[in-house]
């Protein structure tokens, strides 16, 4: 407390506010909150004015106790004269700070105004307790009628201001209440123009996927009118007699492989130390793997070549084997065999050729080009439905988040209004 004054303990009020309750819905809420804003903002000018105007002639009261003061000599020259000059000195601050700190309260007509009133009294209030906080025992004990009008006067200028105060802030409650309220409603509208936006790309994505169905039906239909037709029978026919073709060479192969199997051992050690041409090398590397796949007349007398190298190898004794006559024995065998499996591969390949180029003929280029398009088609509307079921789950979680800032607007509005709002979002 300085200079002796400060704010009075105040009684609480307890004001009989009987809640109401009532439903809205959510366009309403925005006019609600204008109207209560304004209502709030009407009040706390209305009342900070009349805390204005009951200020006001204190400040005049200061003014006059100020010049009053100023003419009265405090009878200094009746004590000690170290004494008068601290009195003087006491004086003449209290009397600077009241004309130079002292002024007029400016009108009300707004908030600004309100703050600024609000402003202007904490400065005046602080320099004059400053001041007189120093100046208090040359004021109590040389000016003491002007310290007890002194303090009276900023008793009440103080609770007044504490009042003002007190009314602006709450105001700033309000307000931040009704921005809170703003803010949830903007982020309310953008939820719902997404949901608007989202659902029309939900109408327009099963809307393609009906076109694609009716597209498919009719690809299906013109697919199942094409193999309907005597050349796809043929077709089929052919395809299946090529299908069962592929036994030919897999008992060929089977042969193939049993009987190069039996020279498997020194054809491979016979691979890791010859010295061939990169063309040899690449047939002996296929003969130890997949014989059948270099078995014709072109490589005949390459694999010839290496089989007697392979001969020349046990016989020296550079391919080391368990039996060198048996394993001399089972080359010679091969070699006499393997015309005839060059014979059947042959066949066999031109007899394939013949069957797939007869085949190819047959299917037909409309056929390809139906079959190309539905599988096309299908992709589409895979694709179609994913997109529309990621954007239904976007659009579910919207609508999940909108009860939310609809329920925290009840809750702002109930601590805005004594009115205790439900509000209906559809």
């Amino acid at each position: 407390m300085v200079f002796g004054w400060g704010k009075k303990k105040q009684e609480e009020i307890h004001m009989d506010r009987t809640s109401q309750e009532k439903e809205i819905r959510l366009s309403d809420v925005s006019k609600i909150v204008t109207n209560l804003k304004e209502l709030r903002e009407s009040q706390t000018l209305s009342e900070i004015k009349q805390l204005r105007n009951n200020t006001a002639p204190l400040i005049d009261d200061l003014i006059k106790i100020g010049d009053v003061l100023d003419k009265d000599n405090l009878k200094v020259d009746d004590i000690d004269k170290h004494l008068s000059i601290i009195v003087v000195r006491g004086k003449k601050q209290v009397i600077d700070v009241i004309k130079k700190g002292v002024i007029q309260l400016p009108e009300i007509s707004s908030i600004n105004d309100a703050e600024k009133l609000d402003s202007t009294l904490n400065q005046l209030l602080k320099k004059l307790g400053d001041v007189l906080g120093r100046q208090t025992r040359v004021i109590h004990i040389f000016a003491k009628k002007y310290a007890i009008q002194l303090k009276g006067n900023l008793e009440v200028m103080t609770t007044n201001h504490s009042e003002i105060h007190k009314l602006l802030k709450n105001y700033d409650s309000t307000k931040s209440f009704s921005d809170e309220i703003t803010e949830s409603l903007n982020k309310i509208n953008i939820m719902k123009n997404e949901q608007l936006v989202k659902t029309q790309k939900i109408d327009d994505t099963n809307h393609d996927i009906d076109s694609l169905n009716e597209k498919i039906t009719l690809l299906q239909n013109s697919i199942e009118g094409e193999k309907s037709s005597d050349d796809y029978k043929k077709y089929l026919d052919l395809k299946n007699k090529l299908d069962s073709f592929n036994t030919i060479k897999l008992k060929i192969k089977n042969d193939i492989d049993t009987q190069f199997t039996k020279i498997s051992r020194p054809l491979s050690r016979y691979e890791y130390g010859s010295y061939l041409d990169k063309d040899q090398k690449k047939i002996l590397s296929i003969l130890v793997k997949n014989p059948i796949n270099v078995l014709d007349s072109q490589n005949k007398d390459s694999i010839i070549m290496i089989l007697e190298n392979v001969r020349k190898g046990i016989t020296a004794g550079s391919i080391s084997v368990k039996d060198v006559d048996k394993s001399l024995s089972q080359i010679t065998e091969t070699e006499e065999t393997l015309d005839g499996f060059v014979k059947r591969v042959s066949e066999y390949s031109e007899k394939y050729q013949s069957m797939s180029n007869e085949l190819n003929s047959l299917k037909s280029e409309e056929l390809i080009s139906l079959e190309s398009e539905l599988t096309k088609n299908l992709s589409s509307i895979d694709d179609s439905k994913l997109r529309s079921e990621t954007i239904e789950g976007e659009l579910d979680e919207l609508k999940s988040k909108i009860p939310q800032f609809v329920s925290e607007i009840e809750v702002k509005l109930r601590q805005f209004s004594n009115t205790k709002y439900t509000v209906i979002s559809s």
